[in-house]
């Protein structure tokens, strides 16, 4: 196992302008340009920063129920979930909507299979434009749409066998034809042909996050921390793991601690990677940890590494 802790993290790096507020930051992608994309749980739901952390545009406000999971296609459109809305939105750059999947605040029934309740995130194939969706909170799913948000097929279950699901999370396309899923309650993630075939699971603690370029061997994924039962334990997740295609370790970086220092993380929920290859970290830290304060309060929730 080569392990090489190649990441530096860069303190204050996203300038946000006064009075805007994350509140806290799910997710986060990158475009062609390098541009960063956060979504987020504040007044102002979708900020825009370039790759040197100032501040460009925004938009979303009001239209989103509760913002979850993004990514960018190769055209630059955005893919945006709204869990609690159950809704999967494709849109342009300026935040012009090109079409919703599902019906926003009308959830298919509770682990029923249909799409979507409380969807988490969402992959493309470059190749042809189709559309994966994990599902989610509220399901034990994946889901198969064509590029215009026609559904084709959908797999998965509750359970911890091969090919279940126990909060399907994040989803993302590697090696050009395999998905690899954030099955993060069974301590994994599951790795499928893109016709829904199982191939292998590589264990993780608490898988939450993912990122791979499709035509990449490098795939990136975010380890949630331990249960309140275990809080102070250090080395049980709150890491990012670099692994091959096979699922072998090539490096890593985070303390392992949780904290807001910038070698630590809080609630790592969003993770995205750029051309020069540094790795933007989305935290839900406010659920993780502000919330919990005496008084309550937000905290770091958008990081960024380089790579060195």
């Amino acid at each position: 196992m080569n392990k090489n802790n190649s990441y530096t993290p860069e303190p204050l790096w996203a300038k946000l302008p006064h009075p805007m507020r994350f509140q806290e930051a799910t997710s986060v992608a990158t475009d062609s340009n390098d541009d960063v994309y956060v979504f987020n749980r504040g007044a102002y739901p979708l900020i825009i920063f370039d790759k040197k952390g100032n501040y460009k545009n925004h938009w979303g406000v009001g239209e989103f129920d509760r913002p979850h999971g993004i990514r960018i296609d190769k055209n630059d459109d955005l893919f945006l979930i709204d869990d609690i809305g159950h809704i999967v939105q494709k849109r342009k750059k300026n935040g012009e909507v090109i079409f919703t999947i599902g019906e926003k605040g009308k959830p298919a029934k509770w682990q029923g299979g249909d799409y979507f309740n409380r969807p988490t995130d969402v992959a493309i194939d470059n190749e042809t434009g189709n559309i994966f969706v994990s599902d989610g909170y509220g399901n034990s799913r994946i889901h198969k749409f064509d590029s215009s948000g026609k559904h084709i097929k959908s797999w998965g279950k509750p359970g911890s066998e091969n090919g279940e699901f126990s909060l399907p999370h994040n989803i993302s396309i590697f090696d050009t034809n395999k998905i690899a899923l954030c099955d993060r309650e069974n301590f994994r993630v599951q790795i499928f042909d893109l016709d829904g075939n199982y191939l292998d699971q590589w264990h993780f603690h608490r898988p939450i996050a993912i990122y791979s370029d499709q035509y990449s061997k490098e795939i990136f994924v975010a380890e949630a921390g331990a249960p309140d039962v275990q809080e102070g334990v250090p080395n049980l997740g709150l890491r990012v793991v670099v692994v091959n295609e096979n699922g072998e370790m090539l490096s890593s970086f985070g303390k392992g601690t949780l904290g807001e220092q910038p070698d630590q993380l809080i609630g790592p929920h969003g993770i995205s990677v750029d051309s020069e290859g540094s790795v933007y970290i989305a935290e839900v830290s406010f659920t993780a940890y502000g919330s919990k304060q005496d008084l309550p309060r937000e905290v770091v929730s958008l990081r960024k590494w380089i790579r060195s």
